[in-house]
């Protein structure tokens, strides 16, 4: 039982962090940002910041799996890729300002490398699941290229270039898939025939 207080404790420590870096975040450029400036903002300690995380573009990624895990769940239910990537865009635009900062910064471990090692483990794993099997070469390959451009439309989106809503994202980035990947998809029940 203490285990699951000390759980807690740490799962709240960890949401009033990311809380005060998205009020500072409304202030100043992600790179600008200080852990001191964080810890100052929430009344916790920079022990407690490094207990939890290992620097801040960490506590962005840590807060953006968060959100991630939310649409994945949706998929597992039985829902598409549609659904999964519209409950995602949902999420990300509730959360716009603290996104279009965090994607802005690019370099070291940065919230765009981050969402495309996630969502690209994700559909292997997803794929691993429905075939039995380890994704052929070729499909890991088209998976790689469309992870990458979907994080980049993704982006486009939150910094405001797309004016679009999040279905009508989702709706881009599945329209956009690679033939033989959407073959695959739609054999796996992961896919819509026609949206």
């Amino acid at each position: 039982m203490p285990e699951d207080t000390e759980i807690k404790k740490g799962e709240k420590s960890r949401y009033r962090l990311a809380r005060s870096m998205k009020e500072c975040m409304k202030h100043a450029s992600v790179e600008s940002i200080t852990v001191k400036q964080i810890t100052e903002n929430c009344g916790l300690t920079r022990q407690t910041f490094y207990r939890n995380f290992l620097d801040k573009y960490d506590l962005i990624n840590w807060y953006f799996d968060k959100l991630l895990m939310k649409s994945f769940e949706h998929m597992g239910q039985g829902k598409t890729i549609y659904d999964a990537l519209v409950k995602k865009f949902t999420y990300i635009k509730e959360e716009q300002n603290f996104f279009a900062a965090a994607f802005r910064y690019d370099s070291q471990n940065s919230l765009w490398e981050h969402d495309f090692e996630l969502i690209l483990d994700f559909y292997e794993k997803l794929l691993r699941e429905k075939t039995g099997k380890e994704p052929e070469e070729r499909v890991h390959y088209l998976l790689e290229m469309y992870c990458r451009s979907s994080i980049y439309m993704t982006v486009q989106w939150v910094l405001g270039e797309i004016k679009c809503t999040p279905e009508g994202l989702a709706y881009i980035l599945v329209e956009g898939m690679p033939g033989k990947l959407a073959d695959i998809f739609t054999e796996c029940e992961m896919l819509e025939e026609k949206l």
